[in-house]
């Protein structure tokens, strides 16, 4: 190789003097490639022996990290932070509408998506009946709880009932009887009749105690159906815990317990049948006369003739008052409507009057749709105790609850 090419390939960069350096020969062999490619085999294979690294070799770089503590947070100011989350176990859907007071239900029963629905949502300012059971107007039976005068000749009749919102005018009283026994029916009574209207459960119905409580709360006072004896029985039968007008006081009487343990709350009974009872005095008084004893109103729903109600009940100082009008006695819409008509005209001529019903659906319906303007007529809904508390009879006690 000439020096010209010698000193292109051998000249470091940026250096002139060609004299001042050493000269180097290069040559090209297929020998020589060979052993630097060797030599440099050995070399990888004893940085990776060395360091475990294949790329042991290469130039490497080292970082310190260092860790500091970041700067504490101010703490967020009360209305920035969070509500906590009650922990407990997973509530059911009745068990929230439970504690909201919120009821959903279907009128048909029908579960279908598109099945119309009620939902009933209380009223912050509705009248607010006494919790129910008031531990001074209880005592134990033998079947439960039953209701008692307490001190001070406290009754559950007034401390249960509720109150009579102020107004003037002619008042019309309203008893819906037979609740309790089917969901749909009992819940949609509750929720689309006017509140001031009175509602009676029958001892025969399932959860009671949680059906009484959803009445109260949604402002209806309520009353216990007894199962009396028809003249029809056994045909007509109004179920094993009958009273029964051949039956001696005492199974009576303690038929009557049963009934009156099975929810709290209600400020008197009504007969469920029962006409063939209500016109034996014998066998009605010792009846009548437990009411009494215990603080109770009775009403007759005025489905029986001849009834001996009023004249036992003077006799005994029951409260009592009786339905001049049984508003679906016969259960077509046009005369449920011609009675609910012939109602107002009674409540006009006398002040005041007292009905009942049955919780049929098509009762509720009419129902409904007659109270949405009645005052607007002129006519006031009034509960049930009202009518009780002024029949005539002298009230124990004054005192509130």
């Amino acid at each position: 190789m000439s020096d010209a090419a010698d000193d292109i390939l051998t000249k470091p960069l940026g250096v002139a003097d060609k004299a001042a350096r050493p000269r180097f020969a290069l040559r090209s062999s297929a020998g020589a490639i060979t052993g630097a490619g060797v030599l440099a085999l050995v070399l990888l294979a004893g940085g990776v022996a060395l360091t475990g690294d294949p790329r042991g070799g290469e130039p490497r770089a080292q970082a310190v990290i260092e860790i500091r503590e970041a700067p504490a947070s101010s703490p967020p100011r009360v209305a920035d932070a969070a509500p906590p989350v009650p922990k407990g176990p997973a509530q059911s859907a009745s068990e929230i509408e439970q504690a909201s007071g919120v009821s959903v239900f279907r009128p048909d029963g029908s579960t279908a998506p598109d099945a119309p629905v009620i939902i009933r949502v209380p009223n912050a300012t509705q009248v607010k009946l006494t919790p129910a059971p008031d531990p001074r107007l209880t005592e134990r039976g033998r079947h439960g709880p039953l209701p008692r005068i307490g001190e001070g000749r406290l009754r559950p009749l007034d401390v249960y009932a509720r109150p009579e919102e102020p107004g003037n005018g002619p008042r019309i009283a309203v008893l819906v009887s037979g609740l309790g026994i089917g969901e749909n029916a009992t819940l949609g009574a509750i929720a689309r009749l006017p509140a001031a209207v009175s509602l009676a459960l029958s001892p025969y119905g399932g959860d009671l105690e949680k059906t009484a409580t959803r009445a109260r709360e949604a402002g209806h006072e309520i009353l216990l159906q007894l199962p009396m004896e028809p003249f029809d029985y056994p045909d007509s039968d109004p179920g094993p815990q009958t009273l029964l007008a051949s039956a001696r006081p005492g199974e009576n009487l303690d038929r009557a317990a049963w009934a009156m343990s099975r929810f709290p709350g209600f400020i008197g009974a009504v007969n469920f049948m029962g006409a063939k009872l209500m016109n034996e005095p014998a066998a009605l008084e010792p009846v009548l006369k437990d009411l009494s004893a215990r603080g109770l109103g009775f009403v007759d729903d005025g489905s029986a003739s001849g009834s001996q109600i009023a004249g036992v009940a003077a006799k005994t100082k029951l409260p009592t008052a009786r339905a001049e009008i049984v508003i679906d006695a016969i259960a077509r819409p046009d005369a449920i409507d011609a009675e609910l008509a012939r109602l107002e005209t009674i409540a006009r001529q006398k002040g005041s009057v007292l009905a009942s019903a049955s919780a049929s659906p098509l009762t509720i319906d009419r129902l409904s749709r007659w109270s949405r303007d009645l005052e607007a007529r002129g006519v006031r809904l009034v509960p049930v105790s009202v009518l009780l508390r002024r029949a005539g009879v002298a009230k124990l006690t004054s005192a509130a609850p």
